[in-house]
Parts: structure tokens; sequence; C-alpha cells
């Protein structure tokens, strides 16, 4: 049987936090984002939530 993946958590650096808000004001399309940053999209959506910027189409 095969092993489940462990979660890994990374913390969030200011660059991932400027990244994160210049592609909230470019209105990146948050699958893009998740990529590029190597997180996934709910991870980002958390993030943004806590920040208080809009990620993804609702805006």
């Amino acid at each position: 049987m095969a092993k489940a993946k462990k979660a890994m958590r990374r913390e969030y650096t200011r660059d991932d936090v400027k990244a994160l808000k210049a592609h909230s004001k470019a209105r990146t399309p948050i699958a893009k984002i998740s990529k590029q940053l190597k997180r996934s999209v709910p991870a980002l959506r958390a993030k943004a939530h806590q920040l208080g910027i809009g990620l993804g189409h609702q805006r």
C-alpha cells in the first residue's frame, strides 16, 4: 500500500507576500500564481484572505 504524502508547511517570505500582492493587482489567474509560487490554490486563497486582498475571479 502506498504511503500518504505528508503536508509540508513553508513560511511565507516577504518576497512571497510581495509577489502575491503584485499578482492580485495584475489580476493573474490563481492557477498561474499557484505554479509560480509552488503552493496550492487553497493555501494561496487563505493567505490572500489573511492579507485582505482579492485573488482569482471573486473580487
